[in-house]
């Protein structure tokens, strides 16, 4: 037996086991309808592979799998895990490659094939793509596609002559159609019969994963000298905030009802895993730039958000934070930006005030609109960013931080009945990201029209559509 490594306490009964308990009872599952509701990382996807492979290798054989993932490289990767167990097994199959399923929509997916002659199609989100296709399913991080509902009313007629459907997720907001399917089966009576697993990151640990992850680490890894209680410290205090952490392992969907910005709003709205969206300066850009920029100093970020318009859609092309940075450091990142926008939309409050001033001597008040943060200016500013996620008229990066920092806005209406959005105040700032993208939307929305407000404190122009 190989020397064990790191201080993990939780050894496995059977250290030569391939899979943990959790895994071994979600693979030998033979339910219809299972259902996985999950922490991050802890092998679900790649046991997934294993069961998949095992069915389309079996003698006699009936149907194909069928898996979606939430893009490209997610199916790649469930297909090349599906080949590695293949190879462990001794299982004869031969790598198809990319094979167009569906000319006239142009649907392709990843293929292996088996010497029983079944096939595993691993695919994108698209649901069309599960159409009038019969056999197995898996439905690999479920409540990340953009339309969960759709996803799952065409893929489950495809196991009406048999096989069986696998829907496996981490949790994004309280709203899903994901969620919605765990709280029917838990709380009215499991209609559709599912067979639910729950594994937090403390159920893994608790069955053994820190002792799995420090055999596979390299023995100068970090988390070697980690104990069960360390490691999940360590994966806490890692996390974008509290509510990320417990959404993404402790099965805790996050309360959509007390945020300004609801998960699925948020997600429908990211660029997919490993999009290319990042510009530097030198570009190259085809379309319309602006930009907006929150000003922090020490306790809160600057934060610049830059947006390139095509067509009716806004791309997020560069995001920058700076923190504790002297002003004239700060502007020398900025400025060049600046140059490039068309128009830019900066915070005019606190420090922001000298800022603006500034930026407006050097480029012009026709380029630079200064924007003083008061209650009803929030307002005017946070309902476009909402409306422009709920019509996918903006991209957005696919990262924690962001995606936590958008979900910090809170409306809250006062006991005189007026609205207020609120944000917790924590290390990674204080929404400033949230408030830098509304800044930069404002910019595009309509460069000759700045939030004016009339006497009764209504906004008036261009921007009253937002506020509506």
């Amino acid at each position: 037996m190989a020397t064990i490594k790191g201080r993990a306490k939780v050894i496995p009964a059977d250290r030569d086991a391939i899979f943990l308990p959790f895994q071994a009872a979600w693979i030998k599952d033979q339910s219809r309808i299972k259902l996985m509701e999950k922490a991050r990382q802890i092998g679900i996807s790649w046991s997934t592979a294993y069961g998949t492979a095992e069915r389309a290798a079996a003698f006699g054989a009936r149907f194909d799998e069928w898996v979606s993932s939430r893009d490209d490289i997610q199916a790649r990767l469930f297909i090349e895990d599906c080949k590695l167990w293949a190879g462990i097994m001794n299982l004869a199959a031969k790598d198809l490659g990319e094979v167009v399923i569906d000319a006239k929509d142009k649907l392709t997916a990843y293929v292996l094939q088996f010497a029983s002659g079944r096939r595993i199609h691993s695919m994108s989100s698209n649901p069309d793509a599960q159409a009038g296709k019969r056999g197995s399913r898996v439905l690999d991080e479920f409540a990340l596609h953009a339309d969960q509902r759709k996803l799952w009313a065409i893929a489950y007629p495809g196991i009406t002559w048999g096989g069986a459907m696998e829907v496996i997720s981490t949790h994004r907001g309280s709203h899903s159609f994901f969620n919605g399917l765990i709280r029917e089966a838990r709380e009215k009576g499991n209609p559709k019969r599912i067979s639910l697993h729950r594994v937090t990151l403390q159920d893994a640990l608790d069955q053994g994963f820190l002792y799995k992850l420090q055999q596979a680490l390299p023995g100068d890894a970090e988390q070697q000298d980690m104990d069960e209680a360390a490691y999940f410290d360590y994966v806490r205090n890692g996390a974008a905030d509290a509510e990320s952490f417990d959404q993404e392992y402790m099965c805790i969907a996050a309360d959509d009802d007390a945020k300004f910005l609801e998960y699925g709003l948020i997600t429908a709205c990211e660029y997919s895993d490993g999009a290319d969206w990042q510009r530097g300066l030198e570009g190259p850009f085809t379309g319309r730039l602006f930009c907006g920029v929150d000003i922090g100093r020490k306790k809160d970020l600057t934060v610049l958000w830059v947006l390139e318009q095509l067509g009716d859609v806004f791309y997020t092309r560069h995001v920058e934070t700076m923190q504790n940075m002297r002003k004239s450091a700060q502007e020398a990142i900025l400025y060049p930006w600046f140059e490039l926008c068309e128009r830019v939309c900066l915070d005019y409050s606190g420090l922001g005030i000298g800022w603006g001033d500034d930026a407006q001597d050097k480029f012009g008040e026709q380029r630079v609109e200064c924007v003083t943060f008061t209650g009803p200016v929030k307002e005017a500013l946070a309902y476009p960013v909402r409306g422009a996620m709920e019509d996918r008229a903006v991209r957005i990066p696919d990262e924690p931080i962001i995606r936590a920092d958008l979900r910090k806005v809170q409306k809250v209406v006062t006991a005189a009945g007026n609205i207020r959005f609120v944000a917790e105040s924590t290390p990674d700032g204080h929404a400033d990201r949230f408030w830098a993208l509304a800044l930069a939307l404002h910019a595009g929305s309509d460069p000759q029209a700045p939030i004016e407000f009339t006497s009764s404190g209504q906004p008036r122009g261009a921007d009253a559509q937002g506020f509506m």
